[in-house]
């Protein structure tokens, strides 16, 4: 069943359940209000009766008190009328072992029903004939409080019970009839309320990598639907910017491992083509584990981002003093600066304990400080500094090298952004170094910013807070 018909039909069920108590309340008010008013004549008539027999309080003295009942003359002189038969009261007086001592004329052979279980005064329906009645009972007593009699009244009730039937057989007639209507008008309006949904299914049938940007239209009503509406928008903007960061990873990992591919290949081939002296073959060998080097180091640094974006990497966080990894990274990459004839100076360092990964800070420390060896010219010098800000520490590398443009200093922590490209070439570099130390700064909580002036130097700044 689809979500249209199982609302129509829910609804509809709750709703024919409601009318159905709804219709059988009416018919029960209906019906006492019906006999309150029959049951307030039938007082009003023992009333009468009981005042024109001189008989108060229901206080009986005897048969004798009693005249001829209405009616009974007309009997006696020509028979009843046939429209009083309809539409007057009957009245029977019995004595107290049921025998019929008076009777009205209208009665002719008939008599009430006289039940002498009933104690009290008594209203109860009854036949007389074919003709349903409602009648009372009154016990009639002598001054000893005995019931030497019963007065029994009853009227027709043939007009009633017609209004009654008629009034339940429309119920019963209209009851399936509204229920079915409503099921249909049910059914649309829960259609078109649902539409949003159907157009939900539509776009996401329909969405494939060429059509990435199409989007569900948004109801006009700010309803659960909208909100479903948006949510979904708001995946499918996730989705398309993970599959065009996923291309674009894809496409640039390819292109920086062809490079060096292409110059292994390259250099082989041409080592085969003929016979060369062994110091030409050492020459190139190096030259290739050079590049496959390089690759292999391009390749680590891709996994590290990849397992950054699937979520996989988990910091040990530990409370250490932040000189020590300081230290380790300067005592492996002395050796680098030496070559390049680059002094490293640490100025003012100073010890702060801060919560870290020590192995993700240390790669971020070689990842700066290299760049800085590689951007920075024979004979100048990086200085490294720990001061302490409030209850931050602060730790500044500053090179002197060939610096940052001003308008592309918002892209340097973009995996694969080079400043420059034939001077990234020729430094061996892949513009992943620094995107790995934004993403692992990201993960350690750890504010990082970067200044440069061209041709003057460059400082990355590393904000710890101190424990």
């Amino acid at each position: 069943m689809s979500l249209r018909n199982r609302m129509a039909f829910y609804y509809t069920i709750t709703t024919a359940f409601l009318m159905a108590v709804v219709f059988a309340a009416i018919l029960l008010m209906v019906d006492r209000i019906v006999f309150m008013h029959f049951d307030e004549e039938l007082r009003h008539e023992v009333a009468e009766t009981l005042e024109e027999a001189h008989v108060k309080g229901q206080e009986f003295s005897g048969f004798e008190s009693f005249g001829a009942i209405d009616g009974s003359e007309k009997m006696e002189h020509g028979g009843p009328d046939k429209k009083k038969d309809l539409d007057s009261e009957f009245i029977q007086l019995v004595d107290n072992k049921g025998q019929v001592s008076r009777k009205s004329a209208n009665l002719s052979r008939n008599t009430l029903t006289f039940n002498p279980s009933y104690s009290g005064v008594r209203f109860s329906n009854s036949l007389l004939g074919d003709v349903q009645v409602r009648q009372i009972q009154v016990p009639l007593v002598n001054h000893h409080g005995v019931a030497e009699a019963y007065l029994i009244v009853a009227v027709p009730m043939k007009s009633a019970m017609i209004i009654l039937t008629d009034l339940q057989n429309v119920m019963l007639v209209s009851f399936p009839a509204i229920i079915l209507i409503l099921f249909i008008l049910t059914r649309a309006i829960a259609g078109r309320s649902i539409r949003p949904i159907e157009e939900v299914i539509a776009t996401a049938e329909t969405m494939t990598q060429a059509n990435l940007g199409q989007r569900i239209p948004l109801p006009h009503d700010r309803d659960e639907l909208y909100r479903l509406s948006v949510t979904i928008n708001a995946l499918l903007d996730r989705l398309q910017y993970a599959f065009q960061r996923e291309k674009h990873f894809t496409a640039d990992a390819s292109h920086e491992l062809k490079t060096p591919l292409a110059v292994v290949k390259g250099t082989l081939d041409v080592l085969v083509r003929k016979p060369r002296e062994t110091a030409h073959y050492e020459d190139r060998i190096r030259y290739c584990l050079d590049e496959l080097n390089r690759m292999a180091r391009l390749i680590d640094q891709l996994l590290m981002l990849a397992r950054y974006e699937n979520d996989t990497i988990n910091p040990n966080i530990a409370e250490i003093d932040i000189a020590v990894p300081l230290r380790s990274v300067l005592s492996r990459m002395e050796h680098v600066a030496v070559e390049k004839l680059i002094s490293i100076k640490p100025e003012s360092i100073s010890s702060g304990v801060v919560a870290v990964d020590p192995a993700m800070l240390e790669i971020m420390l070689e990842n700066i400080l290299s760049n800085a060896i590689k951007y920075s010219p024979p004979g100048s010098s990086i200085e490294i500094g720990i001061v302490r800000r409030a209850a931050q520490l602060v730790c500044t590398i500053t090179d002197h090298g060939v610096g940052i443009p001003q308008e592309k200093l918002k892209n340097v922590f973009d995996r694969f952004f080079r400043v420059d490209e034939s001077r990234s070439s020729s430094t061996g570099g892949f513009g992943l170094g620094l995107s790995i130390v934004r993403k692992l700064a990201d993960l350690q909580h750890i504010g990082i910013t970067v200044s440069s002036i061209e041709n003057v130097g460059t400082t990355f700044e590393l904000t710890f807070s101190m424990r």
